[in-house]
C-alpha cells in the first residue's frame, strides 16, 4: 500500500520560512517523480514544484522561484518543500503526490497518489 505522509504545515509570520516533509511508503522512492500541489480556499490546486528521482530534474511555480526549494532523501524515502519568505499568498493546503513526471511546465495532472495534506498559513 501506497502512502504519503506530509508534515510541517503551520501558522507563520509573513517573510517566515517553513519546510514541508513527506514520507513516503510503499513506491519505489528513487525511481519515482514527487510533486508539491497547493490550493487555497476557493482556488484550483496548481503544481508547486516538483523532482524527478532519475535525474534529479526539478521545477517551481514562477511565484515561488527563489523562495521554495525542494529536495528528497533517498535514505529516508522523503521528499522536503523549503519555503522562505513566505507571503500571504501562500496560504494553502499543501499535497504531495507520486506523478507521472515533472516537466518544465510544471508536475504532471495524471497522479497515482496523493497525500492528506499539510495546512501552510502566513499572516501579514
Amino acid at each position: 500500500e501506497v502512502q504519503l505522509v506530509e508534515s510541517g504545515g503551520g501558522l507563520v509570520q509573513a517573510g517566515g520560512s517553513l519546510t514541508l516533509s513527506c514520507a513516503a511508503s510503499g513506491i519505489t522512492f528513487d525511481k519515482s517523480v514527487l510533486g508539491w500541489f497547493r490550493q487555497a480556499p476557493g482556488k484550483e490546486r496548481e503544481g508547486v514544484s516538483c523532482i524527478d528521482g532519475n535525474d534529479g530534474d526539478t521545477y517551481y511555480l514562477d511565484s515561488v522561484k527563489g523562495r521554495f526549494t525542494i529536495s528528497s532523501d533517498n535514505a529516508k524515502n522523503t521528499v522536503y518543500l523549503r519555503m522562505n519568505n513566505l507571503k500571504p499568498e501562500d496560504t494553502a493546503a499543501y499535497y504531495c503526490a507520486v506523478v507521472w513526471f515533472c516537466s518544465a511546465y510544471g508536475p504532471s495532472v495524471e497522479v497515482d497518489h496523493w497525500g492528506r495534506g499539510t495546512q501552510v498559513t502566513v499572516s501579514s
